[in-house]
């Protein structure tokens, strides 16, 4: 039997399970697109104190809603740009796909997850373990290059994995490939506004 981890929102009307031992990897992302996204959700407790997102690389396939799916939404930080899915009955991220879904990959926000800190960490390794865009952190954050080097590797070997097995389905998109919903796309300035915000 597949051990599943719960997944849910805030708010517990998004519910659903993934299965973390197909994970890609576990990082923490500074980059500015992450912390606007985050802003935007109106969620300063998804970010950690440099301001990063703590993020499970994986393969949509291992996640499924098993409920709320209609309180799915989307938004886009700019026209083409990669397509951020949150519940929208309380605003708790979800992940971050492309919207070339041939691209077997969701970075899951570990705060949609079921789960304390020291289960996260028993399950996908410590937070932290793997760092990048250090460059964009609010305070100094010590880079792992070895580990950015290995959670890379484990991130295209794990796409390329299930891209071999021939991997579909995706809990954001509908069985013909179409989204599962239209993203909002966010005007230049209120990403600006999104940016300077915190």
């Amino acid at each position: 039997m597949t051990m599943t981890l719960p997944l849910k929102c805030r708010c517990g009307a998004v519910r659903g399970e993934m299965q973390p031992r197909r994970a890609y990897t576990r990082a923490t992302c500074y980059c500015k697109d992450c912390r606007a996204y985050a802003r935007f959700l109106g969620d300063p407790g998804v970010l950690d104190e440099a301001g990063g997102t703590d993020v499970v690389p994986t393969a949509p396939a291992t996640v499924r809603l098993t409920a709320g799916v209609e309180h799915v939404a989307c938004m886009s930080l700019s026209p083409k740009g990669a397509l951020r899915w949150y519940a929208g009955c309380c605003r708790t991220p979800l992940g971050n796909t492309s919207r070339n879904t041939r691209l077997p990959y969701l970075g899951l926000v570990t705060a949609c997850l079921d789960a304390t800190p020291q289960e996260l960490a028993a399950t996908f390794g410590p937070a932290r373990r793997c760092v990048i865009n250090t460059g964009s952190a609010t305070t100094p954050v010590r880079a792992t290059p070895m580990a950015f080097v290995g959670g890379g590797l484990g991130i295209l070997v794990g796409m390329l994995a299930a891209r071999v097995r021939g991997e579909r389905g995706s809990p954001f998109f509908n069985d013909d490939g179409t989204l599962l919903r239209e993203p909002e796309v966010i005007s230049r300035e209120q990403r600006r506004e999104l940016e300077r915000a915190g």
